[in-house]
């Protein structure tokens, strides 16, 4: 009897130890999302400041270089009002010297101590016409103009640095294009009614089961196929062109991925061996370890972006063109090398028979 007490006291007390080391090991789990989180804070607070200062020397450039475009509009306008001052005025004098030609002309019989007091009675007074062509020559509207050239300096320049800004941007698109890596189908994991092309870079799907030798990693029952080329170390980021399907799936996977039978991890992400977003049915769903994440989003993307990061055990989904995330699983740690994995999809009477294309490095258009 004391035997067995004995006995369960040592399980008792072995138990204690395995709950405080698990305690002790949540306790540094909180710790370390606490320190996430505040890292996180700070990288984004960094990149906050950064893109307020960039804002704050454009700004004050816009109105150093808006002051002295206002400065050089404010002394063309003055410039003209002083013109146009001078022609009022002259105006005035000859309205004066009509009104006084008027009194002459209606008062003809009056006698000629009268008329004398009419100064201006000469119609061609020739101080009167020298006045008026002296003002008409200096005021030509043509002599107050803006520096024009230098305005389309100006507005070179900022095209210039605008060609620059967008050369530049999106940030985030040339950072994860560089982590790019050219990968090609291996046609031996292809399941039988998949077409790989010749350059291994696309995979299409077709209604006839082809006599392939069935080899221990060829996918038989999904229509699964994996890149020659795994990765186990870095950064690796690929881009698949999806334009026209209307179902796909696509992702990452180890190479200990079921390939054989109908059982569910045989199917891209709903084991624990891969991770995956899904196009089905205008819906896109992410998966991993059987379980889905239903996705905002009901825009039929073209160009999916996939970055698999090992320095933090990561894979991230995007939608390419404009690197709208779409979703992000974490797995900690990666414990095997990670392959592109592809299902193109059956072509569902013929709306699905596009082939889903890996857009290799050397394939990219835009700037990197």
């Amino acid at each position: 009897m004391s035997s067995l007490r004995g006995t369960l006291e040592k399980h008792q007390e072995c138990l204690k130890k395995q709950r405080e080391a698990v305690k002790y090991r949540l306790k540094k789990l909180a710790a370390r999302q606490s320190e996430i989180t505040k890292k996180s804070l700070v990288i984004r607070e960094s990149i906050i400041q950064k893109y307020q200062e960039i804002q704050a020397i454009l700004d004050e450039d816009l109105r150093i270089t808006l002051s002295h475009l206002e400065m050089e509009e404010r002394a063309a306008v003055s410039a003209l009002d002083g013109l146009m001052e001078r022609n009022c005025s002259l105006i005035q004098e000859i309205e004066q010297d009509l009104a006084r030609l008027t009194v002459a002309m209606e008062q003809t019989d009056m006698d000629p101590e009268t008329m004398s007091l009419f100064s201006y009675s000469d119609p061609q007074n020739p101080d009167t016409v020298d006045r008026v062509m002296d003002l008409l020559n200096k005021s030509d509207p043509s002599t107050v103009s803006l520096d024009e050239a230098k305005a389309e300096q100006i507005l070179s320049l900022t095209n210039n640095m605008l060609l620059l800004i967008c050369s530049q941007t999106p940030i985030i698109k040339k950072l994860i294009q560089s982590y790019s890596s050219e990968v090609c189908l291996d046609p031996e994991t292809a399941h039988p009614k998949l077409i790989i092309s010749p350059k291994g870079d696309s995979a299409t799907y077709t209604d006839t089961w082809q006599q392939l030798p069935d080899v221990p990693g060829r996918f038989d029952t999904t229509l699964n196929v994996i890149s020659f080329q795994g990765f186990s170390f870095g950064r690796h980021y690929w881009e698949i062109d999806v334009t026209g399907k209307t179902y796909w799936e696509l992702g990452v996977t180890y190479p200990t991925i079921p390939r054989k039978g109908t059982k569910e991890d045989c199917w891209l992400g709903r084991g624990h061996e891969s991770w995956c977003v899904e196009f089905f049915d205008g819906e896109y769903t992410a998966w991993h370890g059987g379980v889905p994440h239903q996705l905002p989003f009901t825009k039929r993307f073209c160009r999916i972006g996939v970055l698999c990061s090992f320095p933090a055990g990561t894979v991230m989904f995007f939608e390419a063109d404009n690197m709208t995330p779409l979703f992000s699983f974490c797995a900690a740690t990666f414990t095997d090398c990670l392959h592109l994995a592809l299902c193109p999809g059956h072509d569902h009477n013929g709306i699905n028979a596009k082939p889903i294309i890996i857009c290799n490095p050397a394939s990219h258009t835009s700037d990197l």
